[in-house]
């Protein structure tokens, strides 16, 4: 990666935290995307400065594109969108339809994301094989890390304005929830 990185975000998907960098060679109209400091996009000699690049981002390839717009003379102004929309709706959405637990087990870090709207479990960007019940007090989704019980436990809140409460329980203790 060279000197001419102009924007860069972090963006939390349910397989993963991607960051991605942009550089933008305004006198040589180079325009390269880096995903995890990993090259995923190059366009070189492009003659017109402005415009937008679309790329995919992590194992579930969600839209991502750049804009880049001219503010003046030569000052740009780079926006992020995912799946159409600003990168802080998205993330706003995205907080509102997934729950997220960070945690280290026999010493290796683990993510661990809810998509709730699907009840899909994901773990280190793996879709994990889930096995989900109804119980007295609301629905328990069973899975497996390495040699961990896991269980998402979601009951009712009692309040409707608050709806339903997930908990993660990792070999029955509580985990509390990340906040990305």
């Amino acid at each position: 990666m060279s000197g001419d990185i102009v924007g860069a975000w972090d963006v939390s998907l349910s397989d993963g935290v991607y960051r991605i960098e942009f550089e933008h060679g305004t006198t040589t109209g180079k325009r390269v995307i880096y995903i995890n400091g990993k090259e995923m996009l190059r366009r070189d000699w492009m003659f017109k400065l402005v415009g937008k690049e679309t790329f995919p981002v992590g194992s579930t390839d969600t839209k991502a594109t750049i804009s880049i717009e001219a503010i003046t003379g030569f000052s740009y102004e780079y926006t992020l969108e995912i799946n159409g929309k600003s990168l802080q709706t998205f993330l706003d959405n995205r907080s509102k339809m997934s729950k997220t637990w960070v945690l280290k087990l026999d010493g290796a870090d683990y993510r661990i994301v809810l998509e709730k709207d699907s009840m899909d479990v994901w773990c280190n960007g793996q879709k994990m094989e889930t096995m989900g019940e109804f119980t007295e007090n609301g629905s328990e989704t069973h899975f497996a890390v390495d040699n961990h019980e896991c269980c998402i436990k979601a009951t009712s809140s009692g309040r409707k304005r608050n709806g339903i409460v997930h908990s993660l329980l990792v070999d029955g203790i509580r985990i509390e929830e990340a906040i990305e």
